[in-house]
């Protein structure tokens, strides 16, 4: 169960209406997920996953933000033993970025997973026109349609036509989730079974945080909501283990994307430890005090424990605001229950400054001015 080293006043009667109104949003499908997955689609997610480690030496993940963030911040966090790699293309339009995954891959056998809601996002739509010609050119056309799984929306739209017009292998992307709360659905279960994470611990980890996290969750979105409110407008996220460097930057999605609307909002920011105590540590000790910090404090070595405690006091005593959540586990069960536990906070969070946590206005407009410079 995770833990908090705070406690924060609560209004108990705003937490229920805050709690119903996200049960009750047509993107909240996320909050009871753990405890009711379609299990007929969990096992034709395993079947897939099977049948890419029998023929793929690489599993290709094209996808951004939401599409890859979580279940990458997984992999490169537990990294878990498997005979196939999985590559990640289209969350950028560099073309060096591009050249490089497809000079991995090289002459290796590979599957695509791609990865959209839409399947018209440039950036992954891009890349995967590409490595589906580099697909067909190696095994011609029939076969490239059985390497082919597409991730996206159950009922409409571009990738969903040419999956369903191809014959790719489908999966959905649950139209009450959005991608950046989608990390347990079929988006991050497919490669994250072909990586060789135990996601059946990692449900099951998210399942009991229905239970155990509600409480710890509501109180870290309060502490964040009073911090605000004192001018403390830009958290930083710590954590001590290198391999969580993408668990903070989905993190940063999560809640940069939630809250940052309407000139509201606390902006996300992150450090790996002790690594950063070389450079932005000298910032953290004596610059500006508009920022707070949240310790994701994992079970660690004696080291590293000493380290947490030095960062702790020192920073401390340095006039910032430290928060710590201890997680019970480095492991598939601690990484659900975290996940559970950050997309609470995060809706009730957005919710305590009256933003909605389940749009993004802003990345629309970016990619509207986009569309008409190409």
């Amino acid at each position: 169960m995770i833990k908090l080293n705070f406690s924060s006043e609560i209004d108990a009667e705003e937490v229920k209406r805050i709690l119903g109104e996200i049960a009750r949003d047509p993107m909240g499908g996320w909050l009871e997920l753990p405890r009711r997955y379609d299990m007929g689609e969990f096992a034709r997610i395993k079947e897939a996953a099977k049948k890419i480690n029998e023929d793929s030496e690489y599993l290709v993940c094209v996808g951004i933000g939401g599409s890859y963030l979580g279940h990458r911040a997984i992999i490169e966090a537990l990294r878990p033993k498997s005979e196939t790699k999985v590559v990640y293309a289209g969350n950028s339009l560099s073309a060096r970025e591009l050249e490089y995954a497809l000079d991995e891959v090289g002459d290796h056998d590979f599957s695509i997973n791609v990865i959209s809601k839409s399947g018209t996002t440039l950036e992954p739509a891009r890349a995967f026109e590409v490595f589906k010609q580099k697909l067909i050119e190696k095994y011609g056309e029939e076969e490239a349609r059985n390497r082919i799984y597409a991730t996206t929306d159950a009922s409409k739209g571009t990738l969903h036509d040419e999956a369903e017009a191809s014959g790719y292998t489908r999966f959905v992307v649950p139209d009450n989730i959005g991608g950046r709360y989608s990390v347990l659905t079929a988006v991050g279960l497919l490669p994250m079974l072909v990586a060789g994470v135990d996601v059946d611990k990692l449900l099951e980890g998210a399942a009991e945080a229905v239970e155990t996290a509600v409480e710890p969750a509501v109180q870290y979105a309060y502490m964040r909501y009073a911090l605000d409110a004192k001018k403390y407008d830009t958290e930083v996220f710590a954590s001590f283990e290198p391999s969580t460097m993408y668990f903070n930057e989905w993190l940063k999605q999560l809640f940069g994307e939630s809250e940052g609307k309407d000139r509201r909002g606390i902006l996300p920011c992150s450090v790996i430890y002790s690594t950063d105590l070389h450079s932005l540590g000298q910032y953290l000790q004596d610059g500006r005090r508009n920022l707070f910090e949240t310790i994701i404090d994992f079970p660690t070595d004696d080291m590293n424990a000493k380290v947490v405690s030095a960062v702790r006091i020192a920073h401390t005593e340095g006039g910032i605001p430290v928060l710590n959540i201890s997680v019970p586990s480095f492991d598939e069960k601690g990484f659900g229950e975290l996940i559970y536990f950050f997309e609470l906070a995060c809706a009730v969070s957005a919710k305590l400054i009256g933003v909605n946590p389940f749009d993004q206005p802003g990345v629309e407009a970016y990619k509207a001015e986009l569309k008409k410079l190409l």
